[in-house]
């Protein structure tokens, strides 16, 4: 499926990037929003896992990795603690 495609599918997914906003410096460290905790979501206990999240999209795993730290301190109070080995 090329990009023109991609986005007739999924319109998030402006041009086939998978990013799910723009590549800049500001979304970045800003994604989705401006907050201490980005991961966090005003439903008690829903926290955000996604390409939308910081550090953006990419292999790397680190917003699946934040957002467990951000749960674990939200839900438990133990998730700053955690690092990766």
């Amino acid at each position: 499926m090329g990009p023109a495609a991609y986005e007739a599918y999924n319109p998030n997914n402006v041009n086939g990037t998978i990013a799910g906003g723009a590549v800049t410096l500001r979304q970045l460290v800003a994604r989705p929003r401006f907050s201490p905790d980005p991961y966090a979501t005003p439903i008690d206990g829903v926290y955000l896992c996604s390409s939308a999240t910081a550090p953006g999209a990419g292999t790397h795993g680190m917003c699946g990795f934040h957002a467990a730290r951000a749960a674990l301190s939200g839900v438990f109070g133990m998730g700053r603690r955690v690092r990766p080995r």
